[in-house]
Parts: C-alpha cells; sequence; structure tokens
C-alpha cells in the first residue's frame, strides 16, 4: 500500500509517495544528501550564495548534479539543491524495489510512477487550479518549479510561476529558476522567447510559464487538467 508522509528536516519539507517499507530509504537519502550538501558549504561558503555557476570538485554525486545542472541552467548550484534531493530521495526507494516513488520537495518533484498520476500546479490567482495528468513512467521524471510570487525560493523574475520537465530532476530545478529569471512581463512573444530559450538547453524536454494571467507552454507537456486547490495537500514547512 502506497502513503503519503510529510516530514522536515532542518530547511527542508519533503513529502514521500511510497510503499509504507520503502519511505525510510527515502528519508535516510534526504539525509545524506544533506550533509553532502552541507559539507560542501563548509568547505566553499560561495557554494551557498553563488548566483552564478561554479564547479566544486568532489567525488560525490549530489554535489555533481547541482554543479552540473547549474552550468547547464546559468544559474548558482543551490539553484538545483531541492531537485536534487528530491532525486537523491526516489533513487533510494527504486534501488529497494520500488514502482511508485514520489519526492515533493516544497514543489520540486522527482518520480517514477506505475500508475497515472495528477500534479498540481499550486499558483493561486486566475489560474487556480491547473494541474498535469503523468501517465506512468518506468523512469525518473522530474517536475520542478519556481516562482515570483509563491514560496521562499529566489527569484529575479515576475512570473507567477515556472515549470520545467527533464529526466535530469536538478537540471529540471535549476532550468526552472532560470526561466522564472527570465520572465520581466506576460508579452505573448517574450513569453514565447523565453520558452525557446530554456527549450534549447539539453534535456530539458517541457517547459510552462503562467504570468499576468496568461498560459504559455513549448514541448513535451503533460495532459492538463482542473484540479481542486487542496491546500493539506502542498508541501510546506509545518514546523
Amino acid at each position: 500500500m502506497v502513503i503519503r508522509e510529510h516530514f522536515e528536516v532542518a530547511e527542508s519539507a519533503l513529502t514521500l509517495l511510497a510503499r509504507k517499507e520503502l519511505v525510510p530509504y527515502g528519508k535516510e537519502a534526504v539525509f545524506r544528501a544533506r550533509s553532502s550538501i552541507e559539507t560542501a558549504i563548509a568547505e566553499d561558503p560561495y557554494f551557498a550564495t553563488s548566483f552564478e555557476p561554479l564547479w566544486t570538485v568532489s567525488d560525490d554525486r549530489v554535489i555533481n548534479r547541482m554543479c552540473s545542472a547549474a552550468i547547464e541552467a546559468g544559474v548558482g548550484p543551490m539553484a538545483a539543491v531541492a531537485g536534487t534531493v528530491a532525486w537523491e530521495a526516489v533513487d533510494a526507494m527504486v534501488a529497494q524495489g520500488a514502482t511508485m516513488a514520489l519526492a515533493d520537495n516544497g514543489g520540486d518533484i522527482a518520480l517514477v510512477s506505475d500508475r497515472t498520476v495528477t500534479i498540481g500546479i499550486h499558483t493561486g490567482g486566475p489560474l487556480a487550479g491547473i494541474g498535469f495528468s503523468i501517465p506512468p513512467q518506468d523512469k525518473v521524471m522530474g517536475i520542478c518549479s519556481s516562482s515570483a510570487d509563491v514560496g521562499p525560493s529566489i527569484s529575479l523574475g515576475r512570473s507567477r510561476i515556472c515549470t520545467v520537465i527533464s529526466a535530469d530532476v536538478s537540471l529540471a530545478d535549476a532550468c526552472a529558476t532560470a526561466l522564472g529569471n527570465m520572465v520581466q512581463s506576460d508579452d505573448e512573444t517574450h513569453l514565447k522567447d523565453c520558452l525557446e530559450r530554456i527549450l534549447s538547453i539539453k534535456d530539458v524536454t517541457g517547459a510552462m510559464i503562467n504570468a499576468g494571467g496568461h498560459l504559455a507552454m513549448k514541448g513535451d507537456i503533460p495532459r492538463l487538467i482542473k484540479v481542486d486547490d487542496q491546500d493539506e495537500l502542498i508541501t510546506r514547512r509545518l514546523l
């Protein structure tokens, strides 16, 4: 039986979905990933604050995933932190035999699934109540979002929310930040240009922008559906 479990550690607030006996493996992976990131910051404090890509020499997969994604997207490595941690959690559960495993790290989602899954895109405003219907996925899929209005993430743009899809979850997270930074108006031509720029990055498969009451999308986007905004299902800090 698949369960949903919310847990928090330091700044991270996650929701894990998987069989009950597999959830602890996801949690352990989150702690390991956070330890790797804390070590990288201790060795180079700029790792935590840079808005520019940088490469930290490391044998650690977590740090390499973050740095590689940041270089591709043109952002700092911490722009990929939430997606990377979610990816590590799902990888750990899959390694133990999970065919349904999802980690939602504050709206940055990694998943594999043996069933159709509904992912709500929490935005509020005139386009509230939209979501994706995700068909079964036997390989990890990343669906990551960045917002200038919703949540604690830093965005230098003016979108309500930008969402990027990639099999590389770290890249999806970093590119969601990059796309959010690009969006400076809701002009149709401008939004189209932003989408084309982000889709030009290798391994980005789809992207969507919600800005000024306008919805723009490009690439391989899951089927959009109407969803109820259920506040209790939004992954956020409770403690």
